[in-house]
């Protein structure tokens, strides 16, 4: 029985007339249609689905076959996707989490439909602070283990619940990170302050079931710091470690660890880690959603990563988890 799958991504969907921050909203927007056309590709070529996308912007990108459908005039982005929700048998989304936007989007698509992490989930991971303390707590390094080490040369002051490098930056002094929190905060931002951890920039793409979160890859993150201290993520090379790259092992070990600690995490999410040079993998934050590094994922490891997606939702389990469940049989 064929699918009706829609696909919205909040930015590129029309949500950046109502984000409130249009410099966020201008750096993000080529992410989040790089996504929306990734996660559109990969459906098209899954068997028995039927797509729709929403769009606003001119022109339109999506392959041949995809229905575009737009909001109304007026018309809210909660609304517009409650009212497309119920008429697609699965709705898959991207949104920042950014003022509890995932997670209500989420509440208001419903369990029944949603194709992603649950609503407990994204609200746990939202919060980068807390996030931190809640994974601390379950065993796994982050950067509250460096707060008093006396390597640490550098700190770094960014939103609290954000995305992307959107308003981050790293200070050489203690005194003017602290300085730059206050500043910030007396304007209204909620942020977050942590010790700079050097080393390499990666993340882990991970597909969840309830059964399983198996690493699908180890991903290496491009990110600079101009002459000010203001971060930007200028990209990421995906699937740049493979399985006989000696972190392989445990990177894996690291995102069972953070699913276990973080339930309710399925279908696609993200981990973003520094590995420091001698304390291995340092957790920085956790993406309950596809983050950019699902782009030209599938293609690198040579697997629709949606069509695995729409398969454990309907059977319990991914389709590579059945495959390998096969042959071990």
């Amino acid at each position: 029985m064929t699918k009706r799958v829609f696909v919205y991504e909040y930015l590129s969907g029309g949500g950046w007339s109502d984000y409130g921050d249009d410099s966020a909203a201008d750096e993000l927007l080529p992410l989040g249609l790089s996504m929306r056309d990734a996660m559109v590709a990969d459906l098209v070529r899954a068997a028995d689905c039927s797509v729709s996308a929403a769009v606003c912007e001119p022109g339109n990108t999506l392959p041949r076959g995809v229905v575009p459908v737009r909001a109304r005039t007026n018309e809210s982005a909660f609304d517009f996707v409650a009212r497309q929700s119920v008429l697609h048998d699965l709705v898959w989304l991207v949104a920042p989490e950014t003022g509890g936007l995932l997670a209500r989007f989420q509440r208001i698509v419903g369990n029944a439909r949603w194709l992603g992490c649950s609503a407990e989930a994204i609200e746990l991971t939202a919060g980068k602070k807390a996030t931190l303390a809640h994974l601390a707590a379950h065993g796994v390094q982050t950067p509250l283990a460096f707060a008093n080490a006396p390597e640490i040369a550098r700190w770094v002051v960014k939103p609290d619940d954000g995305a992307g490098g959107v308003a981050t930056h790293v200070h050489a002094r203690h005194a003017d990170a602290l300085e730059d929190q206050a500043l910030r905060t007396h304007a209204g931002a909620t942020l977050t302050l942590e010790p700079w951890i050097d080393g390499e920039a990666l993340s882990v793409s991970l597909l969840c079931t309830a059964q399983n979160a198996e690493m699908l890859s180890i991903n290496r993150q491009s990110i600079s710091i101009d002459a000010t201290g203001r971060l930007s993520f200028d990209g990421v090379h995906v699937d740049a470690a493979g399985h006989g790259d000696p972190r392989w092992r445990p990177l894996a070990a690291l995102a069972a660890q953070v699913a276990h600690a973080v339930p309710g995490l399925h279908g696609f999410a993200g981990i973003d880690l520094v590995w420091h040079p001698q304390r291995g993998p340092v957790v920085i934050e956790v993406n309950p959603r596809v983050t950019c590094a699902y782009v030209g994922l599938s293609a690198a490891l040579g697997r629709n990563l949606a069509a695995e997606l729409l398969a454990g939702r309907q059977h319990g389990g991914s389709a590579h988890e059945q495959e390998l469940a096969r042959a071990d049989a």
